[in-house]
């Protein structure tokens, strides 16, 4: 399973960004998809996630602000951010969890600041 993160950049606070994650080799639809993040000097963080099409789980700190969601017919995963922060710089990661085995992606870099 091959996983590549894309969308992260520079944005300003207040903004919004939305990342993808597109799968390579395999059904997007077999796989419960992740989203986490990483700060520097900090511990990777979860962000949100989806399974099936419609269940869906949010962390704390950006839940009300990020949407996740799923395309299986483009192979890809979604999430979408709004009213960004400058807590919310970070590396994000995608990750793709099928029967307890999980596959990461390479990250993409998301900065918020002015």
């Amino acid at each position: 399973v091959q996983l590549q993160a894309s969308g992260g950049g520079l944005v300003q606070p207040g903004g919004s960004l939305r990342l993808s994650c597109a799968m390579s080799g395999f059904r997007l639809d077999y796989y419960a998809i992740g989203w986490f993040r990483q700060a520097p000097g900090k511990e990777r963080e979860f962000v949100a996630s989806i399974a099936g099409l419609t269940s869906t789980k949010y962390g704390d700190s950006v839940k009300g602000r990020s949407t996740i969601s799923r395309d299986n017919a483009q192979n890809t995963a979604y999430l979408q951010m709004h009213n960004l922060k400058p807590e919310d710089t970070g590396v994000y990661y995608c990750v793709a969890n099928r029967r307890g085995d999980n596959y990461w992606g390479q990250g993409t870099l998301v900065t918020v600041s002015s």
